[in-house]
């Protein structure tokens, strides 16, 4: 019976406390780096996400504001939406064609395509282009995109983008 306490009086002696002082170091060396590093992410996409936000609050204050049931909804239309959003990005209105198809009603859903060539643009101002288009207008999908980079210049390209717009019952 001695042997048995004696040896039980070891891990609780010697064994546990040995534990218990390791577990801090434990937190020290694994946990806490890790916990850390979980922070920084999460402070990097709420500054992302902010800078989004802020994004969208310059260039569509009217997309934060709440809707009024009795103001008129802002119909999508190629001619409105590309005009609007080809001088927001820089872009002259003679580098700037499009030709639209007609809206097709198939199975109860509505669909228009669009063809945008963009003529002597820089490659930055297409990026804008796109990426402004596509987050003010969710439903807008772009199919296509051909580049085609003029002869003899750096950073000039003619571009030719296919879109879709999915229209909804509201719209």
């Amino acid at each position: 019976m001695k042997d048995l306490l004696q040896k039980y009086s070891i891990y609780i002696y010697v064994i546990v406390p040995v534990l218990i002082a390791i577990w801090p170091a434990l937190v020290l060396a694994m946990y806490l780096p890790s916990a850390q590093e979980k922070l920084n992410d999460d402070i990097s996409a709420y500054t992302d996400a902010n800078d989004i936000m802020l994004d969208i609050l310059l260039l569509a204050p009217e997309r934060v504001e709440p809707e009024d049931p009795g103001k008129e909804k802002i119909e999508f239309s190629y001619d409105n939406v590309v005009v609007e959003v080809a001088a927001s990005c820089g872009i002259h209105p003679t580098q700037c064609k499009w030709n639209t198809g007609p809206i097709n009603d198939l199975k109860g859903s509505k669909t228009q395509t669009a063809s945008v060539t963009l003529s002597k643009i820089d490659i930055t101002s297409f990026a804008k282009f796109l990426s402004v288009i596509q987050s003010s207008w969710p439903k807008l999908v772009c199919n296509k995109v051909k580049l085609t980079r003029k002869p003899n210049t750096p950073d000039e390209w003619d571009i030719i983008i296919e879109f879709k717009y999915f229209y909804t019952a509201s719209d």
